[in-house]
């Protein structure tokens, strides 16, 4: 697979521990072998930011560790558990705030489903993430009354999307409310019913939260890397792959529920780079229907590794998947919806210039 073959030795020890059946030192390839029997500080400070940045840092130094053991590699064994033991420190705190605010929402009268963050467990993103059918006015109210929070600055693409970030005194990550829309400019209404009606139960260590369906955690994921980021992170990679090992998924639905979105090719070409990917590691890919495969638009031949992360070709191919949301939403006679997603090319034209006369795209996207 050329994607895998151009990227850094980093993302294939990470992809390694994370893919492959076993973690058995016999079954690490010689490269992998070899790092671990020389790693050295200076290297292990990259591995673990690439780790941190793809939020699978617990995941895969759990394995590593345990082969730095076997290759007599003490200190830098000691270094990674250091690292866990830091990550471990910082989920724990997040999730006894998370479930605070959910709670105090939930009574409120502001009903949450936790998106996205918690998809990574035992990992967790850097943000945590919420969606709710409550007025947003509601929400703002609550937070700053409970929690003394502070809006963040809301750059376009936040109030195209109808989101919100939450600073809350004494909590490192950002809290991001997404309210009654979805997408990179809130096109996505179509989505949030199947959200909020099907979420499901999932217990994290001693707390309890509401997560999206399978289906929509598919939905929602494919959103984020194929319309919004064009990147896909490893965690994305291993979360869905676990998902879809699970045969939890139910593929009419997803099928059904992606095609009135108008995102049916971009799930299923999303759902194939994963597999394919996942394939090149452990020998095979995840299961997929024949409605998948013939649905995908392409694999992992067009996915580059290009600063941190896997990155999908916006032209042609992300841009004909954008046509065709697009084209969905106007059939449909969604006109305010497709009037939003009108919006995009020139929101990320004005990131990118951004991006390139400051150095960051937080006032745009």
């Amino acid at each position: 697979m050329e994607s895998v073959r151009d990227s850094s030795k980093h993302l294939q020890l990470l992809s390694e521990l994370l893919l492959t059946q076993s973690h058995r030192r016999s079954d690490t390839s010689g490269q992998a072998r070899a790092w671990c029997e020389s790693a050295s500080p200076s290297e292990v400070q990259e591995l673990t930011a690439l780790a941190l940045t793809n939020h699978v840092i617990l995941r895969a130094f759990d394995p590593l560790a345990a082969r730095l053991e076997e290759a007599g590699n003490t200190p830098i064994a000691e270094g990674v558990a250091a690292a866990m033991l830091g990550e471990h420190r910082r989920i724990e705190h997040a999730l006894g705030f998370l479930t605070e605010i959910c709670r105090a929402l939930e009574d409120s009268g502001c009903p949450v489903v936790v998106i996205k963050s918690l998809d990574h467990w035992p990992d967790l993103g850097s943000d945590l993430d919420l969606y709710t059918d409550a007025e947003p006015t509601a929400v703002v109210s609550v937070m700053r009354a409970k929690f003394r929070a502070k809006l963040a600055d809301r750059s376009w693409g936040d109030r195209l999307a109808n989101k919100w970030n939450f600073i809350v005194p004494g909590l490192p990550e950002l809290i991001e409310v997404h309210a009654r829309r979805l997408g990179q400019t809130g096109e996505q209404t179509a989505l949030t019913s199947s959200v909020s009606e099907r979420a499901v139960v999932m217990k994290v260590g001693p707390y309890s939260f509401r997560v999206a369906a399978p289906e929509d955690r598919v939905v929602i994921s494919t959103l984020q890397r194929m319309y919004r980021h064009f990147y896909i992170r490893l965690c994305d990679i291993v979360d869905n792959a676990r998902l879809l090992d699970s045969q939890k998924v139910d593929f009419e639905y997803l099928r059904s529920l992606g095609s009135e979105a108008g995102l049916w090719e971009g799930i299923a070409t999303y759902l194939n780079i994963i597999s394919e990917y996942v394939e090149t590691y452990r020998g095979f890919g995840v299961p997929l229907p024949a409605l998948v495969q013939g649905a995908a638009k392409f694999g992992t031949s067009k996915v580059r590794f290009r600063k941190d992360f896997l990155r999908v070709p916006i032209l042609p191919d992300s841009l004909n998947l954008y046509a065709g949301e697009l084209k969905t939403l106007l059939f449909r006679g969604e006109l305010r919806n497709t009037l939003r997603l009108t919006l995009l090319p020139g929101l990320a034209t004005a990131a990118a210039l951004e991006q390139k006369i400051t150095g960051s795209d937080k006032g745009i996207w």
